[in-house]
């Protein structure tokens, strides 16, 4: 884990996703009040980012979603797992944007096979996204573009939407 990647605040998920640690015992300075402080995050500012750029996608605030996962992306370097997958976020989440704001959906198509790309050996279920229904989705709205109409990012199994600390994030990365 590196120092910039750190964030004590951010909680365990559901289930078991890639990026959580089970295994590993969080430190001393870990904020959580339930329970013994177990597991941790590999890199809890993605898993935070993840957190809130889904639920702003969700409510269909496409840009402020974009801003959360573009400005966790820049934490890595090139090639790493995360830096894929915050990526490929970022090109859905502008994908959707051209798609349901400025109704530009070969812009849309070539963001989504760019976010296809990047997704490319990145598990199945990422710090809680359920990655392989954002693939299907993208590839059936690479067809059919109302494939995207009433889809909701899943995060720990459920369709989470935005609450106001989600748009107070995304406004504090500005």
């Amino acid at each position: 884990m590196d120092e910039h990647t750190r964030d004590p605040t951010v909680g365990p998920p559901k289930g078991d996703p890639e990026g959580w640690r089970a295994d590993r015992a969080a430190t001393a300075d870990d904020e959580r009040a339930e329970g013994p402080a177990s597991g941790q995050w590999e890199h809890a500012t993605c898993r935070r980012a993840v957190v809130h750029g889904v639920r702003l996608y969700n409510t269909g605030k496409y840009h402020a979603s974009h801003d959360c996962f573009e400005d966790e992306w820049y934490n890595y370097g090139r090639g790493n797992t995360e830096s894929k997958f915050c990526h490929g976020m970022v090109q859905v989440a502008a994908g959707a944007y051209k798609h349901f704001d400025f109704h530009d959906d070969a812009g849309m198509r070539s963001l989504f096979r760019t976010a296809l790309d990047y997704f490319r050996g990145v598990p199945r279920d990422f710090y809680g996204v359920d990655l392989l229904d954002v693939r299907t989705t993208l590839t059936n709205a690479l067809d059919d573009p109302t494939a995207l109409h009433g889809w909701a990012i899943r995060l720990d199994g459920e369709s989470p939407e935005a609450r106001p600390e989600d748009v107070a994030y995304a406004a504090a990365l500005d």
